[in-house]
């Protein structure tokens, strides 16, 4: 499965079309480099997690919000954003997400619960790549 933002919505059922909106607003945060998104997107409990330099780093939500300060970035008609798989069981369902970011390409996995507001991302995982 392959999504964007701006993108028409593969064919899905109703619950991954439900999974696809916090991504979307995911998508939508790294675009206009916005933090509201995001906030909408992740549980307020979130945690956004990688291994830089060999060394593990957790963010909690209000520090990755932080980084995004309103300007989207120069070449933000050229990046990509897609979504390669999504698994769902039950309440929880599990996201493979690629963002083409200029020189870097990002692999983030998100862990996605069902609440009383619809699905959130509970957590992500990311590593980056040159492009």
């Amino acid at each position: 499965m392959t999504t964007t933002a701006t993108a028409s919505q593969p064919t899905c059922d109703a619950e991954q079309s439900e999974v696809l909106k916090p991504i979307e607003q995911y998508f939508l945060g790294h675009a206009r480099d916005d933090a509201a998104p995001m906030r909408l997107a992740f549980l307020p409990t979130a945690h956004i997690e990688s291994m830089r330099d060999g060394v593990f780093t957790s963010w909690p939500l209000d520090v990755y919000c932080e980084r995004f300060k309103g300007t989207p970035a120069a070449d933000e008609a050229d990046r990509r954003r897609t979504v390669d798989w999504i698994d769902i069981g039950g309440l929880s369902a599990a996201a493979k997400i690629t963002l083409v970011h200029g020189p870097v390409t990002f692999t983030d996995y998100f862990v996605l619960l069902k609440t009383a507001d619809g699905w959130k991302i509970a957590n992500k995982a990311f590593h980056g790549r040159p492009s």
